[in-house]
C-alpha cells in the first residue's frame, strides 16, 4: 500500500510539472513607424479599443495568424496586426519623473528631468537598478529601471 501511495505522488508530482507551461523572458516590441489599431480580438471585425502611436513599447504576450496579443503599460492587453510591431525596443517613464544622468549613479551629473509618459529607446537592458536610454533629442544616460516599464 505505501508503494502504491509512493507511486501515486511521484506520479502526481510528475504530471504537474510537466504539464507547467515554459517560463521565458518577457518579450518587448514597439508599434512601428505608423500608429496601429488595437483591438479587443484578433479580427479587424473586433471593436478598436485604442490607437497606439508610433514608438509605444509593448509586451508581446503570443501572436497567431498575423495578429499579436500585447500588453501596455497600462497592463492593458489588446490586440494588434503583428506587421504593426517592430524589434525597436523603447521604455516609457511611468514614475511621475525620472532622471537622466550621465552614469549609474544619482548623485551623477543630472542630464534632464522625464516626466511621466516620455517614450525612451533602449539602449542596454537593466544592468543592476539602471537602463541606458536614449531620448528622442538624442541625449543618451541612465534611468532607474523602477522607473519605466518595457525593460
Amino acid at each position: 500500500m505505501k508503494q502504491r501511495a509512493s507511486f501515486f505522488s511521484a506520479l502526481c508530482v510528475f504530471l504537474f510539472t510537466t504539464s507547467l507551461p515554459l517560463v521565458s523572458a518577457a518579450e518587448f516590441k514597439s508599434v512601428g513607424a505608423q500608429p496601429a489599431v488595437l483591438y479587443d480580438a484578433p479580427s479587424y471585425s473586433g471593436h478598436k479599443v485604442f490607437i497606439a502611436p508610433s514608438g509605444m513599447p509593448v509586451e508581446l504576450i503570443l501572436t497567431q495568424d498575423g495578429w499579436s496579443k500585447i500588453r501596455d503599460a497600462s497592463s492593458d492587453l489588446s490586440w494588434v496586426e503583428a506587421s504593426a510591431l517592430t524589434n525597436k525596443h523603447t521604455v516609457v517613464v511611468t514614475s511621475a519623473s525620472t532622471g537622466l544622468f550621465v552614469a549609474t549613479d544619482p548623485r551623477a551629473a543630472l542630464l534632464a528631468n522625464l516626466g511621466q509618459g516620455v517614450w525612451l529607446s533602449l539602449l542596454t537592458p537593466a544592468s543592476r537598478d539602471w537602463v541606458k536610454v536614449m531620448h528622442s533629442d538624442g541625449e543618451i544616460g541612465f534611468v532607474k529601471a523602477a522607473d519605466v516599464w518595457g525593460d
